[in-house]
C-alpha cells in the first residue's frame, strides 16, 4: 500500500533537490523519497537509460526495500490510487522495464511481472537453490529403535507436539519449527539434541544462533533450562551446554563489510546441527549468507513465529519458508498449536490478532480481567496515568542503582515495559524518554537527562543498539547505570545476573524508559503496556500489535483508540517476495 508523506517543511531531507522528470513529479507528491530518487537518477545516468518511466520503477524498487520488499509488483503497484498531480504508466511498463538499458546492463531483473534489484534476485534465488539441494538430499540415517526408546522419555505424557517435531527434524536435514511463545519449541529444541546425541558416538558440534545478542542469550538459557528438566536426567550430560551467539558472530565477522563473512561457500562451518531461533528477524540477505555457509551433512533447524515483524531488512524469510515448503508434497514444516506461557486472556487475545479477528479482540480487550487492560489513548488522563506509572518504575528503578543494588534494579528492567510503534513524534520512544526523564528530574532534584548535560544518571535504562565483539556486547542487550564508590558504572544484563562495566566501554546506547516494538523482539517482560499510534499511522499493522502482544508474561495494557486497535488487527504488513513461490515450486 503506497501512502504518501506530507510536510510542510520545504527542507525536509525528503524532497529531492534538482530532480526533474516523472521521478521529480513523484517525489513532489509525496511517493518517492529523495534517496529514491536520486538512486534511480544515478542508474539511469549509467545506464544511458533515457526512459524516465524505467528510472520511475527503479526508485519504487528502492522504495520497496526500505519498507521492507525484495521485489516490486508492477501490476499491483499499477492499482494502487494516486494523488491528482500523478499518474501511473500505461500498459506494458512490466515490458518496458525488461527491454530497457537498465535490465540489459544487469542492474534489474523483470520475472513474473516481479521487478528485482539485482542483488537480490540473485539471493532470492540462492536461497531457493541451496534449500531445495538440501531437501533433495537422502535422509540422516538414524537408528530407528533408539530414537523410538528415547522419545517417550524425553518427552512424556503432554508434550506430544514437541516429540513429534523433535522426531521429525532428527529425520532430516532441514526443519522448520514454528509456533507462538509458550507452544514449547525451545522444549522441542532440547528433545532434538538429546536425540542426536543419543545417535552418535562423539560429541556433536552444535551452534545455537539468533538475530540478536538478546534473543541468542535467552536461547541460550532458554535450552540449558529445558536441558534441567527431570525428563532429560542422564541425558542432557551428553548434549554438554552449547553456546548461543548471534548470526554475525557464528558465521564471522569480518571488519568492514556488512554482508560478506569468513564463512561461506568455500569455507563451511564445521557444525553437526545448527540451530536458529527467532528467524522471523532474518533477512533475506543473512538467510542467503548461512544457508551458503552450512555443510550438507549438517541438521539445519529453523525455529520461530512467522506472525511476528518481519526483519527491520528486506525480506519476510520465516513466513516465505513456512508458506513455500508447506506447498511441497513432503514438507519439513513443523509447528507447534498448543501455548503454555500466557494468562489465557492474553493467549486468546494473540490468536485474534493472529487470525486478524478484530472484533473478538476488541471484545477481549474491553472484558479485561487479570491478563489485559484496554485504556482510549483519546483521553488524556489516560496519558497522565501512563505517564505517572512509567515515572514510579523509574523511581523505583533509580532507587536501586543509587544504592547501588545491580542485582535489583536490572531485575527491575523486566517487570514493566512501554512498546512503541515510532521512534520519533508524540507517541514514539523519544518523546516518553524524555517526558520520563524531565519527571525524574523533577522529583528527584537531580540535573538528569536532555538539556542538562548529565548522560550518565544512576537508574538510566540502557538498551545497546550495535554488536561490540570486544566485549562480547550485543544489539538489543540492555542494562542500568549504576552507582558506585568511583562514580557510576553500567551492569548489563545477561543470564543468570550482570556484568559490571565502566560506562566509557560503551558506545552505541540508548535510553530505554520506552523502546520500539521492533527492539523487543527476543524479549520477554513481566507487563507491557503497548502504545498504539493514531489509525493514519502506516505502522499500524496485524504484525506489530501481535509481536508487542506476545512480549508479555503476565500482563498486556493495550493504549490505543478501538479504531487503532481494529486496523492494526485488520490491517497485515505486505512485503512484496518472490521466494515463497519459488520454494512451492
Amino acid at each position: 500500500m503506497i501512502e504518501p508523506f506530507e510536510t510542510d517543511d520545504p527542507h525536509d531531507r525528503r524532497w529531492a533537490q534538482g530532480i526533474d522528470g516523472l521521478l521529480g513529479r513523484f517525489n513532489g507528491a509525496g511517493i518517492l523519497e529523495a534517496a529514491d530518487a536520486h538512486a534511480a537518477r544515478r542508474i539511469q545516468d549509467l545506464a544511458a537509460e533515457p526512459d524516465d518511466e524505467v528510472g520511475l520503477a527503479v526508485a519504487l524498487a528502492v522504495r520497496g526495500l526500505r519498507h521492507g520488499s525484495v521485489c516490486l509488483d508492477l501490476s499491483s503497484t499499477t492499482a494502487e490510487p494516486l494523488p491528482d498531480a500523478v499518474t501511473w504508466p500505461a500498459s506494458g511498463w512490466a515490458d518496458r522495464v525488461a527491454a530497457s538499458r537498465v535490465a540489459q546492463a544487469g542492474v534489474v531483473r523483470v520475472e513474473d511481472g516481479l521487478l528485482y534489484l539485482d542483488r537480490y534476485w540473485r539471493e532470492e534465488c540462492q536461497v531457493r537453490d541451496d534449500l531445495v539441494a538440501r531437501l533433495a538430499l537422502p535422509p540422516p540415517l538414524v537408528d530407528e529403535e533408539r530414537l523410538s526408546a528415547l522419545a517417550p522419555v524425553l518427552f512424556p505424557e503432554g508434550y506430544d507436539e514437541q516429540r513429534a517435531a523433535a522426531l521429525a527434524a532428527a529425520r532430516q536435514w532441514t526443519t522448520v519449527l514454528t509456533g507462538g511463545p509458550g507452544t514449547g519449541k525451545t522444549t522441542a529444541v532440547a528433545g532434538l539434541l538429546a536425540l542426536l546425541a543419543d545417535q552418535s558416538d562423539r560429541p556433536q558440534r552444535i551452534a545455537l544462533a539468533a538475530p540478536t545478542g538478546k534473543a541468542a542469550a535467552r536461547l541460550q538459557e532458554a535450552v540449558r533450562a529445558a536441558l534441567g528438566e527431570v525428563a532429560f536426567a542422564g541425558h542432557a550430560e551428553a548434549v554438554g551446554e552449547p553456546i548461543a551467539q548471534t548470526l554475525h558472530r557464528l558465521l564471522g565477522w569480518r571488519r568492514g563489510s556488512r554482508n560478506r563473512f569468513r564463512h561461506d561457500r568455500r569455507n563451511r562451518l564445521p557444525h553437526d546441527v545448527i540451530v536458529v531461533d527467532e528467524t522471523s528477524m532474518v533477512s533475506l540477505t543473512m538467510m542467503a549468507r548461512l544457508v551458503e555457509a552450512v555443510r550438507s551433512d549438517c541438521r539445519l533447524v529453523f525455529v520461530g513465529d512467522p506472525d511476528q515483524l518481519a526483519s527491520v531488512e528486506a525480506g519476510a524469510v520465516l513466513a516465505d519458508l513456512v508458506a513455500g515448503l508447506r506447498a511441497r508434497s513432503v514438507s519439513p514444516v513443523s509447528t507447534l498449536q498448543t501455548s503454555h506461557r500466557f494468562g489465557r486472556e492474553i493467549n486468546r487475545l494473540a490468536e485474534a490478532v493472529r487470525d486478524g479477528d478484530a472484533d473478538a479482540a476488541i471484545d477481549l480487550l474491553a472484558a479485561g480481567g487479570e491478563h489485559l487492560e484496554l485504556l482510549d489513548a483519546a483521553d488524556p488522563a489516560v496519558l497522565a496515568g501512563l505517564r505517572e506509572r512509567l515515572v514510579r518504575h523509574a523511581v523505583l528503578l533509580r532507587d536501586a542503582a543509587a544504592s547501588g543494588d545491580a542485582a535489583g534494579a536490572t531485575d527491575l528492567l523486566d517487570q514493566h515495559r512501554l512498546l512503541c510503534a515510532h521512534r520519533d513524534g508524540p507517541w514514539g520512544v523519544g518523546h516518553w524518554n524524555r517526558v520520563v526523564e524531565r519527571a525524574l528530574a523533577e522529583r528527584t532534584g537531580l540535573p538528569i537527562g536532555d538539556g542538562w548535560g548529565q548522560e550518565w544518571y544512576a537508574g538510566r535504562p540502557l538498551l545497546l543498539t550495535s554488536n561490540d565483539y570486544g566485549l562480547d556486547l550485543f544489539n538489543g542487550d540492555t542494562g542500568v547505570v549504576i552507582a558506585s564508590a568511583g562514580g557510576v558504572r553500567a551492569a548489563i544484563a545477561v543470564p543468570r545476573g550482570h556484568r559490571d562495566l565502566a560506562t566509557s566501554r560503551l558506545t552505541d546506547v540508548e535510553t530505554m524508559h520506552a523502546m520500539t516494538v521492533h527492539k523487543s523482539q527476543g524479549s520477554q517482560t513481566a507487563e507491557v503496556t503497548v502504545l498504539l499510534p493514531p489509525d493514519d499511522s502506516r505502522l499500524l499493522t496485524r504484525e506489530l500489535l501481535y509481536t508487542a502482544l506476545t512480549r508479555a508474561e503476565r500482563k498486556v495494557t493495550v493504549v490505543a483508540t478501538p479504531d487503532a486497535v481494529r486496523l492494526a488487527v485488520r490491517r497485515p504488513a505486505q512485503r512484496a517476495s518472490g521466494l515463497a513461490a519459488r520454494l512451492a515450486g
